[in-house]
């Protein structure tokens, strides 16, 4: 059984099918790419997956549960997180104290919490800026800060938006090792990026969507040598090779 089964989910607004009858399973450990162009469905179905938003048909179960029409503090209990395009922190309080609060509310005590916000700083390289206000820190130090906080309590899903927009180099190749070395201890991940260099890098699988449709599903090399994929990208530089990059 695959851990996640994501069965004919549709998304509709007004007359626009943003998800059609998309279908894919996501085994246990398995980091999973999805790409596609502009307005393509990615990010709606993830906010279907992660409950910010309720799908109008299909099915998801998570380890044979159903678990599509879940409210975001539902699934989160259950190990579902959501990593978002726009960052959210706690801009008034420290970066230390944003992971303590998300610790604590995912059920760890106090002592816990502040073991595991020191570990995870120090592993995202923020360590030197953990007594600094969230609203201090860059724009990537903040991407890396929630990326954190996903992982006070290992979730058995992580959704990641977009991790590496917008980002310094630097602290990418900290989020893609980070992502790397927790893919390779088992977690979870189903990762949608327009980068396509690191998708190739990260993932040995990708799902392209198209128009709101699964395109093309396989080794991640082979999704991007589709004709249709490349077609489907109207001329965006997608290189199979892993140089180029989608913007979509």
């Amino acid at each position: 059984m695959a851990l996640l089964e994501i069965r004919g989910v549709e998304k509709r607004f007004g007359g626009l099918r943003a998800v059609d009858r998309v279908g894919m399973d996501v085994a246990q450990g398995e980091l999973l790419g999805l790409i596609g162009p502009n307005g393509s469905g990615k990010t709606t179905l993830l906010n279907l997956l992660s409950g910010h938003m309720r799908a109008d048909a299909g099915q998801v179960q998570l380890e044979g549960r159903s678990v599509l029409g879940l409210n975001p503090t539902q699934l989160t209990r259950l190990g579902v997180l959501r990593m978002f395009q726009m960052t959210r922190v706690f801009n008034r309080v420290s970066a230390f104290d944003n992971l303590l609060v998300c610790g604590i509310a995912m059920g760890l005590n106090e002592a816990q919490a502040e073991r595991r916000a020191v570990e995870l700083l120090e592993e995202l390289k923020l360590g030197h800026v953990m007594h600094l206000d969230g609203g201090q820190l860059s724009g990537g130090q903040k991407k890396l800060l929630e990326f954190g906080a996903c992982f006070m309590v290992p979730p058995r899903v992580a959704l990641l938006d977009e991790p590496f927009a917008a980002v310094h180099p630097t602290m990418k190749e900290t989020m893609a090792a980070f992502i790397r070395r927790r893919n390779e201890s088992g977690q979870t991940f189903i990762l949608v990026s327009h980068d396509m260099p690191v998708v190739v890098e990260l993932c040995p699988r990708s799902v392209c969507m198209n128009a709101g449709k699964v395109l093309a599903d396989g080794p991640t090399q082979r999704v991007l040598n589709d004709p249709a994929v490349i077609e489907a990208y109207l001329g965006e530089e997608v290189d199979a090779g892993g140089e180029g990059q989608a913007h979509g």
